[in-house]
């Protein structure tokens, strides 16, 4: 019996320093991406108004989302309108990159579209997926009222037949 706690103790020393090593290197590994992502969010002059509006936009769109979470077929709309947003992100970084001195302090529309893909389309498909687990939720509640339905309907049956 001794053995085995040796064993055990030994191993679980083991997965410890596994563990630990593990988490270090990544760490270590992640460490300049974070770098870069803070880096990032420093570099914008958050204060430019078209920012804040594309914010508040971002915002009340989230609200309008959560307080019709009943109205599937309106979540619907705000679902596709957001997918035609961020399939249209493309077109509208090009549109911005070069009219940006009309509206933006500095050019922050690069030819790759990280900017416009973090600040708009990256809000965009977290909304979408908020309508898409919404709307499995209601089809679930849906699907479980159906089943209760017939079920009634079928012990009503039944009672009618034995009478």
């Amino acid at each position: 019996m001794d053995e085995l706690k040796t064993a055990m103790n030994e191993h679980m020393d083991q997965m410890q320093e596994l563990v630990e090593k593990i988490s270090s290197e990544l760490r270590i590994g992640m460490q300049p991406a974070m770098d870069n992502f803070i880096g990032f969010f420093h570099a914008i002059d958050w204060k430019e108004p078209w920012l804040v509006g594309l914010m508040v936009f971002h915002f009340v769109t989230l609200i309008i989302i959560l307080t019709s979470r009943k109205n599937i077929n309106f979540q619907m709309s705000l679902f596709l309108l957001s997918l035609v947003g961020v399939y249209l992100a493309e077109r509208l970084n090009t549109v911005l990159s070069d009219n940006w001195k009309s509206f933006a302090g500095q050019n922050y529309f690069d030819r790759n579209g990280v900017f416009l893909s973090v600040l708009w389309s990256g809000p965009l498909l977290v909304f979408s997926l908020i309508i898409l687990v919404n709307t499995l939720f209601s089809l679930c509640q849906l699907m479980v009222k159906w089943k209760r339905a017939e079920l009634r309907h079928r012990a009503k049956l039944s009672t009618t037949k034995q009478d």
